[in-house]
């Protein structure tokens, strides 16, 4: 694509999370075209508040963009990736990759022989601190990493229980597969993307299909619990190739504080990430003059980690080079290992991942 050519974007799925990323492409260097939903009052909605067309029928879109924005509950991800592919789009898809790992598989074997860009959208990897962490991180600064304790927990933070969230069919799952995939995925990206070997799981439905019980607020409009049938809380272990650990703890409601805090632990040095505050801190220790051990805590500048993903996927769009983070083979491992969750719950043991090879995985992005 010519450099000076505007990127024509197009937006499928023209829900809250859709508006997010076309508030954003609006101030980039590309074009919102149009948009793509099943829903009438939605696509009423977007045309008011953008200004462009929108459309029922897929290839209606298709045939007047350069790439997509699939940002569907989970179940349609791969209906529209896949034919965004086959249509000869680039596409960023939102996480996770899919409501299973069949229709995720499906999605990686139509990337794969695909001619377009696709990436998968964590946004999480893009925040200022967890560049910062990389970086000291590629410099050797911690040694070997060994162990990622990582926690996406809210005390009340249900989506509206009627919701497609709330709906196995639709979203695959529940905590695990909404919140649980984004440290699920920064978890492996801090370890570079080893090989999982064995996951054992507990998962848990213990508030939303209660209606005793205190809410105080949910992100969306509440029909009460029937029909909730997903987990609202999760915790698991995930061993991986060489020693390398990951302790999950993953919570759309419980009784215990809101925690976004993500230990990163290597063999000469260790790190605090808080994801809800940006925060980083440095842990450290040294023999130089006396024994002593070392706190720093890092300042970064605020930014936008869903822009910061556009600007990546943008600059794919026009080189035409598939871009080394946010890869369809990393999304598809960390949807193998949220498969192995459900599993291992489910099954009331370990489950095993031994014969599955990591990704290739990189360790910068743009901004």
């Amino acid at each position: 694509m010519s450099t000076g050519t505007p990127i024509q974007i197009g937006i499928v799925g023209l829900g809250n999370i859709g508006h997010y990323h076309a508030d954003r492409i609006v101030e980039l260097d590309a074009t919102l075209t149009g948009g793509l939903d099943i829903q009438p009052e939605a696509r009423k909605r977007f045309t008011e508040e953008y200004d462009v067309e929108t459309f029922e029928e897929k290839d209606a879109l298709f045939d007047t963009v350069d790439a997509v924005i699939i940002t569907t509950p989970n179940r349609f991800h791969e209906e529209y990736a896949v034919a965004a592919l086959e249509a000869g789009l680039d596409v960023l898809l939102e996480k996770p990759l899919a409501h299973s790992l069949e229709s995720a598989e499906r999605i990686a074997a139509a990337a794969a022989d695909a001619e377009g860009i696709c990436m998968v959208g964590f946004n999480n990897r893009f925040g200022n601190p967890v560049k910062v962490l990389k970086n000291y991180q590629a410099e050797g600064r911690f040694g070997e990493m060994k162990h990622v304790e990582a926690n996406y927990v809210r005390r009340r933070g249900i989506p509206g229980r009627g919701s497609w969230f709330t709906s196995k069919d639709v979203a695959g799952g529940g905590s695990v597969i909404d919140i649980g995939v984004h440290a699920i995925d920064l978890a492996l990206y801090f370890l570079d993307f080893p090989a999982v070997e064995e996951v054992s799981a507990v998962t848990r439905s213990e508030f939303g299909n209660r209606d005793d019980y205190a809410y105080v607020e949910m992100w969306g409009e509440d029909t009460g619990p029937e029909g909730f049938d997903v987990d609202d809380s999760a915790s698991a272990f995930i061993r991986c190739a060489d020693g390398k650990t990951i302790s999950l703890e993953v919570a759309w409601a419980t009784n215990r504080p809101t925690n976004d805090e993500f230990y990163i632990t290597g063999t000469d040095a260790g790190a605090l990430f808080d994801r809800g505050s940006h925060d980083l801190t440095f842990y450290e220790s040294g023999i130089g003059g006396s024994n002593h051990l070392t706190e720093t805590a890092v300042e970064t500048q605020a930014n936008d980690t869903h822009k910061s993903e556009q600007k990546l996927f943008l600059e794919a769009v026009r080189t035409g080079e598939q871009p080394k983070m946010n890869t369809v083979a990393e999304g598809l491992q960390v949807q193998r290992v949220i498969d192995a969750i459900y599993r291992s719950s489910e099954s009331e043991s370990a489950v095993s991942l031994a014969t599955v090879s990591p990704p290739t995985a990189g360790t910068s992005s743009n901004d």
